[in-house]
């Protein structure tokens, strides 16, 4: 087609719009939608409990022992500062990495896989400095606010070192 002076554009257009999407995994705590991205995500296992470890912070569950590797698991609720969660067996567990670390969150429940535009993230409104804080941005998907969780700044201070 270039010979005959045509371009195919279309090659490069897939491509830009895969590079400006983001891939999510998004669970529900309440009534609350959050996502984190799908590449960080490494497993999702039933809540089966944790080892308490000793003056860790409300929101460390404690460590599971998953194939050899010790991971810490944090209760996200209690992390936003809603008290802890009192884990059922409909609760899971979202193992992802954090940098060259395996953390696990506690949540209510999986829901879904989402493809967002980066184009559609905003920046976190001013008023609740926990979100701002551990929040990296929100995106609407389908008439539902998804707030994108900073998973550095959920496992910062955890005084957890696994």
């Amino acid at each position: 087609m270039e010979a005959l002076g045509l371009r195919d554009d279309m090659g490069d257009k897939s491509a830009i719009a895969a590079q400006n999407s983001l891939q999510l995994i998004a669970f529900s705590i309440g009534d609350q939608t959050y996502g984190v991205e799908i590449t960080t995500v490494r497993e999702i296992r039933a809540w089966n409990g944790a080892t308490p470890l000793p003056n860790t912070r409300e929101f460390v569950r404690g460590v599971i022992n998953l194939r050899g590797t010790i991971v810490p698991i944090f209760d996200l609720r209690a992390r936003f500062g809603d008290g802890q969660t009192s884990p059922t067996k409909n609760h899971v567990v979202v193992v992802m990495s954090v940098g060259d670390k395996w953390v696990g969150i506690l949540v209510d429940a999986v829901s879904d896989i989402l493809t967002v535009s980066r184009d559609d993230i905003h920046n976190v409104p001013e008023g609740n400095s926990i979100d701002t804080e551990l929040l990296n941005g929100i995106v609407t998907h389908e008439s539902r606010m998804v707030g994108l969780i900073d998973l550095h700044a959920v496992v910062s201070g955890a005084k957890v070192d696994a």
